[in-house]
């Protein structure tokens, strides 16, 4: 298992390679609650504020829009 600075395509290339059996994302969740939909999909993610990393409360982790909710 990897982690730490992973986006989808180098996740792809580690795992095809044969560099790691598997990737493991931790931020990236933080500001995608449905991260795997889109690394299943390539769809473009959020950008997270890493200002509001760890503060506490639930602005800069519920508060970010799903895919589906930013395509309406």
């Amino acid at each position: 298992m990897a982690n730490n600075g992973y986006d989808r395509e180098t996740a792809i290339e580690a795992v095809e390679s044969g560099a790691a059996d598997l990737i493991a994302f931790g931020r990236p969740f933080i500001a995608n609650p449905d991260l795997v939909e889109r690394l299943e999909k390539n769809a473009p993610l959020n950008e997270p504020d890493q200002s509001t990393f760890y503060g506490g409360d639930e602005h800069g982790y519920t508060d970010y829009p799903t895919l589906a909710e930013a395509a309406a």
